[in-house]
């Protein structure tokens, strides 16, 4: 028997495949993991009572902050959008999760709108929610695409239960920290996913574009009294961060709409 024919060289392949897909995995279940041994690590972190202390606070057609009020339309529109693709005949694999997503998002606008309406620690609770569902859901769905559809139904429903766990954690207990990992982990693995694991389908690129878009609404939020002033109090920071943030999910409805398998 030849040498390349004997059953230990014809495995060898499958061998490799093996470890490095193992390798891959826990490089992404270690970055996970590693932030929430970081978050926890630290004191624990209390909300800041100024947060509510936005930029721009004039009451416009007699309503109280409205353009921050107004800004959170786009998530329903947009949101609408992902329900009606996802019931509709070209609706992506990972329904469930693509689905939690896009549910989350139009309640992201009403969270959002209460919120700004009467902003202060009772009413914040109800914009976070939905962002923390949100985050875990696209997390899921773009985790199982590149390691195996199967995943979501061991993992959708737990996650969903994390973030709803880290909101209720922060709002009972004024520590910020598990809600912290919720929001940034999905941040930091998402570029993991797509840099370790190769991609089914097209348009791979439209994620970075909205994790991009979505790193500018943060800085946008935290720059919230300069943007006002740089545009001749128009537009504030915060106003604008949730206009990038509408753009970010926008990209993600986008790539689910227009990509295709790959060749």
């Amino acid at each position: 028997m030849n040498q390349k024919d004997t059953p230990i060289t014809a495995l060898r392949p499958r061998v490799v495949a093996t470890f490095k897909r193992a390798w891959r995995e826990g490089v992404l279940v270690l970055a996970g993991l590693g932030m929430l041994v970081g978050f926890m690590a630290l004191e624990p972190v209390a909300q800041d009572p100024a947060y509510h202390d936005f930029a721009d606070q004039r009451v416009l057609f007699g309503v109280p902050n409205l353009l921050d009020v107004a800004s959170g339309v786009p998530f329903l529109f947009i949101g609408i959008g992902g329900i009606l693709l996802c019931a509709g005949r070209h609706r992506p694999p990972l329904v469930a999760s693509w689905s939690a997503l896009f549910v989350a998002a139009t309640l992201v606008c009403l969270g959002s709108g209460y919120y700004h309406w009467r902003p202060d620690d009772g009413t914040l609770f109800w914009d976070r929610l939905p962002m923390a569902l949100a985050f875990m859901a696209l997390f899921v769905a773009l985790v199982c695409e590149h390691l195996g559809e199967g995943l979501e139904r061991f993992l959708l429903v737990p996650a969903l239960a994390v973030g709803l766990a880290g909101t209720l954690w922060w709002h009972y207990t004024d520590d910020l920290r598990l809600y912290g990992w919720v929001q940034f982990t999905p941040l930091v693995c998402i570029p993991l996913v797509l840099a370790l694991f190769p991609g089914r389908y097209t348009h791979r690129a439209y994620v970075t574009y909205g994790l991009g878009l979505y790193a500018v609404a943060k800085l946008a939020e935290l720059y919230d009294r300069e943007v006002f002033a740089l545009t001749a109090h128009a537009v504030s920071g915060h106003t604008l961060k949730h206009v990038l943030a509408a753009g970010a999910l926008l990209t993600i409805l986008l790539m689910l709409a227009l990509r295709r398998d790959r060749p």
